[in-house]
């Protein structure tokens, strides 16, 4: 775990230091330790720009990754992904009449995308629990289909508002590919407590997700209150993952390829796995993005673009290897 920190530490470093303005390791250090000795505009390009990024990066980061290894620990599946319960279709639903709406002449601007979104998301998971219950039972089967069935209904309301709304498309599209651009100060405060919540609540769960990966029938016999164990996993890995997506838009596959590659490098025991893909996924994203700001300086990607692509190919590995495995 030691390496994990070290890993997430210099990849803030490298976030700061990299973008349209580079910026000694050195004067990085110096800005964020004793300002006062610094070259005052890189002391306001690194803790005012870059540090509120770097900071929503990593939380974002480690939110997808945790729900993540969450939602594959308690499908059984590796293919598994947050977004697989629908929660990107809500939170994109409720950020495109944000958008339409004019909600941000009576919410401010920098809330008015995050709060519809984090709404839309936490009203899709309340719709997909409640239509996956089978006599006060939660199947997992049953929840994989409701989520991909709601997620498909929700996008076909999104395709309709980009068709209609010809003013504004630019703005839902750059959304939907997931963007960290407008990182401030709130939008950490916004996503925090989440992360803090969802991952304390995730690891008291973690001995009883062990349990349940083994199987339900097994998990009951050794005193896993079933049920309830897998209801607290999916509210709190839906609802950081509606946190994450409500402050960023849609960065897909986070979710898939870190907690795959951690469980490969520290085995599947959730009181280790979770805390590796929190730290992991906020390394890896913070990468990401600086990527996506340096790749075709002083124009930015979208880092939902850079994570697509190195995850589409991923997927078909596991997918390959998956298919390919004992039977």
């Amino acid at each position: 775990m030691g390496t994990l920190v070290l890993l997430l530490a210099a990849a803030v470093l490298i976030g700061l230091s990299m973008g349209s303005v580079p910026v000694s390791q050195g004067e990085v250090l110096s800005a964020l330790f004793a300002p006062a000795a610094g070259d005052a505009g890189h002391v306001q390009i690194i803790r005012e720009i870059r540090l509120p990024r770097v900071v929503l990066a990593a939380i974002v980061g480690g939110c997808l990754a945790l729900a993540g290894a969450a939602f594959q620990g308690l499908l059984r599946n590796p293919l598994a992904d947050p977004y697989i319960v629908g929660t990107s279709a809500g939170a994109a639903l409720g950020a495109s009449l944000a958008i339409v709406s004019g909600a941000a002449a009576v919410i401010p601007a920098p809330l008015a995308k995050p709060l519809f979104a984090f709404v839309g998301a936490l009203a899709t998971m309340y719709c997909v629990y409640r239509l996956a219950q089978v006599d006060g039972r939660v199947p997992v089967d049953t929840f994989l289909l409701a989520g991909v069935v709601v997620g498909s209904f929700l996008w076909a309301f999104v395709s309709f508002i980009l068709a209609a709304a010809q003013g504004r498309m630019r703005e839902i599209v750059f959304w939907l590919m997931g963007d960290l651009s407008t990182a401030d100060p709130g939008l950490v405060w916004i996503a925090l407590p989440y992360l803090l919540l969802g991952g304390l609540g995730l690891y008291a769960l973690s001995h009883s997700l062990n349990l349940l990966s083994a199987g339900e029938e097994s998990a009951a016999h050794l005193g896993v209150a079933v049920e309830r164990t897998k209801a607290g996993v999916i509210v709190l890995a839906s609802l950081v993952t509606a946190a994450a997506v409500s402050v960023s838009g849609l960065i897909g596959f986070m979710g898939l390829m870190v907690p795959h590659v951690a469980r490969s490098l520290w085995g599947p025991d959730h009181r280790v796995l979770l805390p590796a893909c929190v730290l992991a996924g906020a390394a890896f994203l913070v990468l990401a993005d600086t990527a996506a700001r340096v790749l075709l300086s002083p124009t930015e990607v979208p880092v939902g673009v850079i994570t697509a692509q190195m995850g589409g190919p991923f997927f078909l590995f596991v997918l390959r290897s998956h298919r390919m495995g004992p039977r």
